[in-house]
């Protein structure tokens, strides 16, 4: 599905000790009670104490203050002025171990078997639609094939297929690819990517928009989405032209299904064996059901808020009509106080607390916005069940975890996701979907709050909260769940935390993800002891058994059976 769109924007800072702000130690003798790790992440380890009362103080496990304290013997420094003298003498009475114990993991033994699908290398298919170095790819698939996945998930980009000319299709790499994996009785993924490659984190190739679409736009840019200051963006088509004949007679509806149903027509027998498991339908930017709100070629960084994406004359249009509707023509306009790409809500009148997202001009305008959005994914989703009749198909939507601790929630916003604090945003998503019997993809179920907090505190960020909010909507309403991880995952405690999403824990209604797809396929997987760690995933994703639960990993190098050297240097080249 091509990149995420939540890759690697963290760059790692230090933690800082927000969490003793506002704690008079003064008052308190400290005792060091225990050293043990709670269900919530955090490494409990000191008792203060006042006229016979007992306070816990929870530490992150990772944060600098507690590698600088829990040590066996604690220096005393000006770095550290919460080390009192109480502090060193409980030390000295109670020794801390150096290496805490490991929170035991959870047995996944007997659970719903999750499928697992790995994503395939973005440019394994060229411009001319030619499917790139066969014998490497061949020899990946048959050790991915030995770890038990399922499948592969693979873009079918519309820049190649239908790069040259309208409706001219070439498929010939596709072909190739997919009797390959057929022949390893392996499952597809297929996305139908109508969006741009290349220009995100993470991107290693450029796969643009057709050439003939390219030509269009250098005429009449409108057909881009459009920020504020006109700044084009070429990464997908504005949905102001949906219904619009603006692409050599046909409308984006159009070509859009049109380029379905000749996928369809021409890969029918991988249809009919069950080779083809899932269409996953693109949307968006990334594939994802959004607005390109935070586009890096922009200077967007995170965790900037983004910027709202509605400026192109055909999407002006529809905001006045629906101004016109409401009676009041002056609020066909976007906001001037939302601040810009790399702003912060409390910076701007339109994001902070009590500001005019929440007044009536603020929600006539973020009803449109969002409306705007799930009228695009209606309107696709209904020609996609068409093209494919009674294949199941899937929508992406973005995890943007970011500002999510706050009340206007601004960077789901500006995104198309009208979630504050006071709305369900993805209720009335989870419901369009339902109506034409989509499974819903989400991302980010890897990420873990804590982490987020100790490496951007200042983004209030929470994909636990998320990722909570984003899978019960669609399981309200009773549709399939699948997900994938958006950063790179290669540790055990990143793999614990998407097993514990995928299969909830004493859930009364036992319900589990559909199915899990992996971002992606490199080199650093196929590395020994990466891809000994992922194959005990899939075990305890597929419900098996695993040797040990708290091995360790120590013993990392250790080979692994299917991984042969001469592929893993392949790779490498």
């Amino acid at each position: 599905m091509g990149i995420t769109s939540i890759q690697a924007f963290h760059t790692l800072r230090p933690s800082s000790l927000a969490f003793f702000v506002g704690i008079d130690l003064s008052s308190y003798k400290l005792k060091i009670i225990s050293y043990k790790r709670s269900p919530s992440g955090f490494w409990s380890s000191l008792n203060l104490n006042s006229d016979g009362l007992s306070r816990s103080v929870v530490l992150s496990s990772s944060s600098s203050y507690t590698s600088g304290v829990m040590r066996n013997s604690i220096e005393r420094t000006d770095d550290h002025p919460l080390v009192s003298d109480s502090m060193d003498d409980a030390v000295d009475n109670h020794p801390i171990e150096e290496t805490p114990p490991k929170r035991p993991e959870r047995d996944f033994t007997g659970t719903p078997y999750v499928p697992v699908y790995v994503m395939l290398p973005l440019g394994i298919i060229n411009m001319n639609c030619e499917l790139v170095d066969q014998e490497s790819l061949l020899n990946q698939l048959k050790i991915l094939k030995s770890a038990n996945v399922d499948g592969v998930m693979v873009d079918c980009w519309w820049g190649i297929v239908e790069g040259h000319a309208p409706q001219m299709y070439n498929w010939s790499g596709y072909k190739i690819l997919f009797n390959m994996v057929r022949e390893l009785e392996l499952k597809l993924q297929v996305v139908m990517s109508f969006h741009e490659c290349g220009g995100n984190v993470g991107d290693d190739v450029h796969i643009p928009l057709p050439r003939w679409v390219v030509e269009i736009g250098n005429s009449n840019p409108d057909i881009y989405f459009t920020d504020r200051q006109e700044r084009r963006n070429s990464e997908c088509l504005t949905w102001g032209i949906d219904k619009e004949r603006v692409l050599k007679g046909r409308t984006a509806i159009e070509v859009y299904f049109d380029y379905m149903r000749s996928f369809r027509v021409q890969f029918d027998e991988f249809f009919e064996d069950g080779v083809i498991s899932e269409i996953e339908i693109g949307l968006g930017p990334c594939g994802e059901l959004r607005y390109p709100s935070y586009p890096a070629k922009h200077g967007w960084r995170y965790p900037g808020i983004g910027e709202f994406q509605c400026y192109d004359k055909y999407l002006m249009k529809s905001l006045m009509k629906a101004a016109e509707a409401r009676g009041h023509l002056f609020w066909a306009k976007g906001p001037d106080n939302a601040g810009s790409y790399n702003s912060k809500p409390h910076e701007t009148r339109f994001f902070c607390d009590g500001g005019e997202y929440d007044g009536y001009y603020g929600r006539f305008f973020l009803n449109w916005y969002c409306g705007v959005l799930i009228e695009h994914g209606d309107r696709v989703l209904a020609l996609a069940n068409l093209a494919f009749e009674d294949i199941f198909i899937t929508a992406k939507l973005s995890g943007i975890h970011w500002w999510y601790k706050t009340a206007s929630h601004a960077a789901e916003l500006t995104a198309g996701f009208y979630n504050p604090s006071n709305r369900d945003g993805y209720a009335p998503i989870a419901a369009m979907l339902k109506n034409h019997n989509t499974g819903l993809n989400f991302t980010c179920v890897e990420l873990r709050t804590l982490d987020q907090h100790e490496d951007f505190p200042e983004a209030l960020a929470d994909p636990e909260g998320l990722v909570w909010q984003v899978l019960n909507a669609a399981w309200d309403v009773s549709i399939p769940v699948a997900s994938e991880n958006a950063l790179p995952c290669y540790d055990r405690e990143g793999y614990n935390k998407i097993l514990e999403n995928a299969k909830p824990f004493n859930d009364p209604d036992g319900r589990h993800l559909s199915a899990f797809t992996y971002l992606r396929l490199n080199p650093t997987l196929m590395e020994k002891h990466n891809f000994r760690e992922f194959s005990r995933f899939v075990k305890r994703m597929h419900g098996e058994a695993v040797p040990d639960l708290q091995e360790n990993l120590d013993s990392k190098h250790m080979p692994v059976e299917g991984v042969d050297d001469q592929a893993t240097s392949k790779e490498n080249r």
